[in-house]
């Protein structure tokens, strides 16, 4: 058993491009950080890393240790703040991070895929593989090497979100009847209108469907659009900041009938549904035109499933029954995606952090220490 505290890592990344920091020494000499605890053998080391959040107090890198998996919760350039976030740079970090590991002595390596960091990881394998993204969707060199990115020996997903994009398509409120107006609604399509339901009817959640795509298709139309006239002025700005109003509307989030789990109803992992939507901050409210369309645009290179159909190597897939966020139809999507690769588990009564589960804290240690054992 390990009893390793945590020791600090900084690894030294390459520049981005201009202003994607305020700080100065941010911008010249980029660096990331992250939390190590290491067991007591060189065997097996495990990353842990989400696009923007800070993954350094992550719940599983002392347990993880303790069962021989040495683990690095590791953050991105953009820790706490993704409003200028580049999918294609995130996975430049997490490569940088897996070439530390190696140089480290550690034998196999494998990513922990928790949450939003399950898009990311499949994603990297992906471009690790096979890389692509040598420029974004709208063109702009990303910086990426091969040399950047080295393929993983696998990949656990747990309580896995299926990407950033395919997350907001999916929550966009399509109520909004102005961009500019936080509080505008048509009340046919508000799934906080008690005439529409919970429960939602078949016929009217096909409407609000279809709603959502029309509003995704806008936003992204006006996004290129307004950046050809920025990139277009004599004053060489390359990109402008806008605010995406109500991402928080998904009406799973208020009828449990629909893919139905084991949550509670009534309730996102952030608290009342309503709330969140309205709220001054949730995914995307804050971003660039590149951001948006790096991260949360339909166009989004970054999507989980689909990444991860195209990357090789075993996955193991940890579900979370009672997730009040990640839903069986996703789960069902990357089960699909990685065939014949997958081994499978339920956690039966997961909520989405597992906070306050020690006992499935627990379970999820045991299951990702015998499927690295076969990996």
């Amino acid at each position: 058993m390990s009893g390793a505290a945590k020791e600090l890592v900084v690894i030294d990344v390459k520049p981005g491009v201009a202003m994607e920091s305020q700080s100065g020494i941010a911008q010249l000499w980029p660096k990331i950080y992250g939390a190590i605890v290491r067991a007591a053998d060189r065997r097996v080391a495990a990353i842990i890393m989400h696009p923007a959040s800070n993954f350094m107090g992550h719940y599983l890198l002392e347990p993880l240790a303790q069962v021989g998996i040495t683990a690095l919760g590791l953050n991105s350039r953009y820790a706490n703040n993704d409003s200028q976030l580049l999918m294609e740079r995130v996975i430049q970090d997490l490569g940088a991070g897996v070439a530390w590991l190696r140089a480290q002595g550690y034998r196999k390596v494998v990513l922990i895929g928790n949450s939003g960091g399950a898009a990311l990881a499949a994603f990297y394998q992906a471009q690790s593989e096979r890389l692509t993204a040598t420029h974004n969707v709208v063109g702009d060199p990303t910086g990426l090497a091969p040399g950047d990115l080295h393929p993983v020996d696998g990949i656990a997903l747990t309580a896995a979100h299926p990407g950033r994009s395919r997350l907001f398509a999916e929550w966009l409120d399509p109520s909004v009847i102005d961009e500019r107006d936080a509080f505008s609604a048509d009340p046919a399509l508000s799934m906080f209108n008690p005439a529409n339901g919970p429960p939602f009817a078949a016929d009217w959640l096909a409407r609000y469907r279809a709603a959502q795509v029309a509003r995704n298709q806008r936003i992204e139309a006006w996004a290129r659009a307004q950046l050809g006239f920025v990139r277009a002025l004599p004053h060489g700005v390359r990109d402008m900041a806008f605010v995406i109003y109500r991402t928080g509307a998904d009406p799973r989030h208020l009828d449990p009938t629909l893919d139905p789990n084991d949550r509670p109803p009534g309730t996102t992992i952030w608290g009342d549904p309503r709330a969140l939507n309205y709220g001054a901050n949730n995914i995307g409210r804050y971003t660039t035109i590149t951001s948006y369309l790096s991260q949360w645009a339909p166009s989004s290179p970054a999507d989980g499933p689909d990444n991860l159909a195209r990357a090789r190597g075993p996955v193991l897939l940890i579900e979370h029954s009672a997730d009040a966020s990640v839903v069986p139809v996703m789960n069902r999507a990357w089960a699909e995606a990685a065939g014949e690769r997958l081994t499978r588990h339920i956690l039966k009564g997961g909520t989405h952090y597992l906070a306050g589960q020690p006992e499935l804290v627990a379970e999820t240690v045991e299951v990702i220490r015998a499927w690295a054992e076969r990996v």
